[in-house]
């Protein structure tokens, strides 16, 4: 009896220790989950009052909503890009914009036709002959352009040793007469004859806006009336080439005069396409302005006639074989003549 009574006294002690304990552990967890639902609730408003101030609205959205932000994002992108591509075609003459003159005077209206005689160093007596035959000079340049609404330019590019005297003497002609166009980033060269002439429909369509542009010779004659009058009479085809069109042989042998490098392109009989002969053809502004949009993919061959061709070859394009444009001599109704 006395054992039993001493356990029960000691067991009493212990079994209030444990209530304590448990009371203060439940007081414990009660003020912890308190106080991290306190923290929560500042939490959440804390983030509230940053998207108010950010102007992000709610910090949780749902899967459709933050995939509209997503579209919307992308959008923006895209627009970004526009903006981008837009600009860069302003500047490579897709959109229409107000061209000026070459002399730095506006145009007051839309010219007929702006026409490129291709000269090279050494052809002063050739330009000379041009001038005194059919190429207006002086205040004639004005009134051509005026009450017909031509332009004729001699087109020429830069010695490869840039200022040297080959430079400075076309330099010094282009003073006196103010009738060249010199393509400063275009090397003067035979093997560069290809370049040379996208370039120049390259400069024509930024410098002037005309319904046509035409490539001549330095030794062909143009009678500028017959061209008018013919030129007229295809205003209403958007997208037209005129020449004197032929096919002719492709060269494979590297000794030949007329060597093509890129032969095997033409198939197994090596005809070129269809093309303008070189002497005298024209095209329309929007195959000006295509060749000036896709300047860094357009690919150039030996010859410039044959470069020309093949840049309309897979574009909707009229063809025109005019006999006229046939150069080898004068005949009626001739609109050229080679000298």
């Amino acid at each position: 009896m006395h054992s039993r009574a001493s356990q029960n006294r000691l067991s009493t002690p212990s079994r209030i220790s444990v209530l304590l304990l448990a009371m203060f552990a439940t007081m414990a967890a009660i003020y912890v989950a308190g106080r991290l639902w306190q923290d929560a609730e500042n939490r959440v408003y804390l983030i509230q009052e940053l998207d108010k101030q950010t102007g992000q609205g709610q910090s949780a959205i749902s899967v459709d909503d933050t995939l509209k932000v997503i579209t919307c994002r992308e959008q923006q992108k895209k627009l970004s890009e526009l903006e981008m591509d837009l600009a860069a075609a302003t500047q490579e003459g897709f959109v229409p914009k107000h061209l000026s003159i070459n002399d730095g005077t506006h145009s007051k209206k839309k010219l007929l036709a702006v026409i490129g005689i291709i000269t090279t160093f050494g052809r002063k007596k050739n330009r000379d002959a041009i001038r005194k035959a059919w190429m207006p000079t002086g205040a004639a340049v004005e009134k051509l352009a005026d009450e017909k609404g031509i332009i004729v330019r001699f087109v020429i590019g830069r010695s490869a040793n840039h200022g040297d005297s080959l430079d400075r003497e076309i330099d010094n002609e282009n003073r006196h007469t103010n009738d060249f166009i010199i393509l400063d980033g275009q090397v003067e060269a035979a093997e560069e004859s290809p370049k040379k002439m996208k370039s120049f429909f390259i400069h024509a369509a930024e410098n002037w806006d005309a319904e046509f542009y035409a490539k001549v010779n330095d030794d062909v004659y143009v009678n500028i009336d017959a061209l008018g009058a013919m030129l007229t009479t295809h205003m209403d085809k958007p997208r037209v080439y005129i020449g004197c069109m032929k096919s002719g042989e492709v060269f494979s042998e590297q000794s030949h005069k007329w060597y093509e490098p890129e032969w095997w392109k033409f198939g197994d009989k090596k005809s070129y396409f269809r093309h303008a002969s070189g002497e005298m053809y024209v095209m329309s502004r929007a195959l000006a302005q295509f060749i000036s949009i896709n300047k860094s993919i357009l690919r150039t061959y030996a010859h410039d006639d044959v470069s020309t061709g093949s840049w309309f070859i897979g574009l909707d394009v009229k063809h025109i074989n005019e006999a006229k444009f046939c150069c080898s001599s004068w005949s009626s109704g001739a609109i050229c003549a080679a000298v």
